[in-house]
């Protein structure tokens, strides 16, 4: 349901806002019931770090975790940067090896990847989910993984990844860093590929300010991750006697402590995020030609929303205006949440810190339209923590409705007069800051 705003002056050129700031979405992170007496045991045991290894609730925690996304084994670590990289290494990867990620993600992917010695291969985004696109993927002589990244409210066509790693026997490693719950054809996300990792920084679904965790089935790549997660010890195993050197990425007790509680109300969020997506989805369909949703992803069975994200369709107004004049309403949302890493700021390696590097030029080598597109001109991301009631859905709708409604008035708008300038993801104030 839409009501009549349509009429009423943008915020952005003077009128009054949707949403006024006296009225505040709720702040996340949540806590849970029982989350302060676990913290106050943790607290009082003395034992607050993550050895010996796994330790109480970091054991009880990966446990239950690996149960409800259908994976046999977990361990939790630091973050989930570092939870890529020792997948990479446990999958086998090897130095110089090349791993294909798709362009439009979080720099941390890419990076990751170099951290483990391979080489980011950057691949174009599917329009319609936004994520790796399958169809796009060339295997040459060093491909040796694929990091695919279920991002904001959408899967990587799995069926087709795997397909495409059975012919040239490569390893999977999802990145699941936005889909916590999630489930694809009725596999939950992380279970799919050999490893699947997981952030718990404090934007995310779940989170404990940090940390993260990788999910596996494969007993060997299960073993070589505790070993390189605890100092090069041996696993708790050890069938197949395996060492890598590894290093401390244990997690805290009083993190685990903390997402134990997150793991328990994953359920009931996930599901008021989905009622509400709905909502939208309804909504967004019928405003016409300037907004509309995202086509629907069937394979989905159990639906995760990070962030909700809708397409702004340029006609002499930016997207980056469009996002000022939704702020302008009331409503936290963010254009350029993410860029081509290629082309990002954050990511500017040389062949000095990662010689395996030293005859790409990043920004020179790689031209992904899709994922510029989305970045610059397309993507819109809503925070979840917009999508938790009906009145503040509503409230959502509301505000992109009136302004869908009133681009011809943003068209005649001198950009100046936003305020928008087009800083570099370096300068601005990241996503995190803001509470997002």
């Amino acid at each position: 349901m839409v009501s009549s705003t349509s009429q009423q002056k943008l915020a952005l050129l003077g009128g009054a806002p949707v949403r006024p700031k006296s009225k505040a979405f709720p702040k996340w992170p949540f806590a849970g019931p029982k989350d302060a007496a676990r913290l106050q045991t943790v607290l009082e045991s003395g034992n607050w770090g993550g050895y010996p290894f796994p330790n109480r609730f970091a054991s009880e925690f990966q446990k239950a975790f690996a149960e409800y996304h259908g994976a046999k084994y977990a361990v939790c670590v630091t973050n989930g940067t570092s939870a890529i990289t020792i997948a990479l290494k446990a999958a086998g990867v090897q130095p110089g090896d090349e791993v294909i990620v798709p362009a439009y993600t979080w720099d941390g992917t890419a990076t990751a990847v170099l951290d483990a010695g391979a080489v980011p291969v950057f691949v174009d985004v599917d329009p319609d989910t936004y994520c790796l696109d399958v169809a796009k993927i060339k295997v040459g002589p060093k491909t040796r993984a694929v990091v695919p990244v279920h991002l904001a409210m959408r899967f990587t066509d799995m069926t087709a990844l795997r397909a495409l790693a059975r012919q040239h026997g490569l390893v999977i490693i999802e990145d699941c860093a936005h889909v916590h719950g999630g489930e694809y054809l009725g596999e939950g996300a992380g279970s799919m590929g050999d490893l699947g990792t997981f952030s718990f920084q404090s934007s995310k679904l779940m989170t404990a300010g940090e940390g993260g965790i990788i999910l596996t089935s494969r007993e060997d790549c299960y073993e070589l991750v505790q070993t390189l997660v605890n100092c090069g010890r041996a696993s708790e195993t050890d069938v197949y006697g395996k060492r890598l050197a590894g290093g401390n990425y244990r997690m805290t007790e009083f993190q685990a402590a903390i997402l134990i509680g997150q793991l328990e109300m994953l359920p009931e969020l996930a599901d008021k995020r989905v009622a509400q997506a709905a909502m939208l989805d309804a909504a967004l369909a019928g405003m016409g030609a300037a907004v509309s949703p995202l086509p629907p992803q069937r394979e989905i069975t159990r639906q995760p929303i990070y962030n909700y994200v809708f397409r702004f369709h340029e006609d002499g107004v930016s997207r980056d205006l469009f996002c000022a004049a939704l702020e302008a309403e009331g409503i936290p949302c963010d254009g350029r949440f993410y860029e081509p890493v290629y082309r990002s700021d954050l990511f500017q390696p040389t062949a000095q810190e990662f010689p395996q590097i030293q005859h790409i030029n990043y920004r020179k080598d790689y031209d992904c339209p899709v994922s510029v597109r989305a970045a610059y001109h397309e993507s819109v991301w809503l925070p979840q923590f917009e999508l938790l009631n009906a009145p503040d859905t509503q409230d959502v709708i509301d505000a992109i409705h009136k302004v869908s409604s009133n681009v011809e008035a943003l068209r005649r708008c001198d950009a100046s007069l936003a305020g928008i300038k087009a800083l570099s993801r370096a300068e601005r104030p990241r996503i995190e800051k803001k509470n997002y």
